[in-house]
């Protein structure tokens, strides 16, 4: 699955919104099924969000966050049908997440587990080692909420659980989590910081809330020309040394380059959509 920069979170119960986020600057939209519809519409919407999946005739990838429990069983079974990339799963506990992927299995519809407790973070490799998972996210305003956490300014009470969603990814070899979310809409040079930041930590790409907090999260994730050049340089070094019989090289600016550096310059290419096929890779 190619990487994704930006996803735009939708309320189910608007659908005055659908088209217009799946024609916006988002790379993908989420429909949302849960916080967003009060309980007494998640039937209308789920009714709503299915009609409108079935009668789009292509567009950029369209997921769909479901409830937990025995309401998330009922979005499953109504959205399956309809095709949507891939379904996002609320309050993501171990068994609920192993339930829904061997339900997908099959239909090409990937799942994206929302861990939002202490326990979710604690399972995390476990999560996300559940075949069919094909990335993490974390819910962190249901998750601070839970474990008593108020974060500052520069968000380091949040940064062990995020660290451990980054390392059980890596761990499981699946795709690497997608950023959570941010309540920042008019503060966009702090949601810049905070969404560099979780870059350098490992996530890729960020989930929004808001229209206005795409551009940012999309300049942020979208390689520069520089960085795609020297990625690419870098690439054909390598498979220059390895065909010379070598492991090492050193790049155009002195920095030794080996199989285990080479990795950032893949994942650049591959978030620009550009990423070459090689007996290396």
């Amino acid at each position: 699955m190619q990487p994704l920069r930006s996803y735009l979170y939708v309320p189910g119960n608007r659908p005055a919104l659908f088209e217009k986020a799946d024609t916006g600057p988002a790379d993908a939209i989420i429909l949302d099924l849960e916080d967003a519809v009060p309980l007494a519409e998640k039937e209308a919407a789920r009714a709503t969000v299915v009609d409108w999946l079935g009668g789009r005739g292509g567009g950029k990838p369209v997921w769909v966050r479901i409830n937990s429990g025995e309401s998330g069983r009922l979005d499953l079974d109504a959205v399956l049908p309809a095709g949507p990339a891939g379904v996002v799963l609320a309050k993501a506990e171990p068994d609920d997440v192993a339930r829904a992927a061997q339900a997908l299995v099959g239909t090409g519809v990937a799942v994206s587990p929302l861990l939002e407790t202490p326990s979710a973070v604690f399972d995390a490799r476990a999560i996300a080692a559940i075949p069919g998972v094909s990335f993490l996210q974390i819910g962190e305003y249901d998750l601070a909420a839970e474990a008593g956490i108020t974060s500052g300014d520069d968000e380091r009470e949040l940064l062990w659980s995020r660290s451990a969603v980054v390392f059980a990814s890596a761990a499981a070899r699946i795709a690497a989590p997608v950023a959570p979310v941010s309540v920042e809409i008019a503060d966009l040079e702090r949601l810049e910081r905070t969404t560099r930041a979780l870059s350098r930590l490992g996530f890729v790409g960020r989930a929004c809330i808001h229209p206005a907090q795409i551009d940012v999260v999309n300049r942020i994730y979208t390689p520069s020309a520089q960085a795609v050049e020297e990625a690419r340089a870098a690439l054909e070094l390598y498979e220059e040394a390895l065909a010379a019989g070598s492991g090492v090289v050193q790049d155009r600016r002195g920095r030794l380059v080996d199989e285990a550096t080479i990795r950032s310059s893949r994942a650049v290419l591959a978030l620009a959509g550009i990423a070459p096929v090689s007996p290396s890779s």
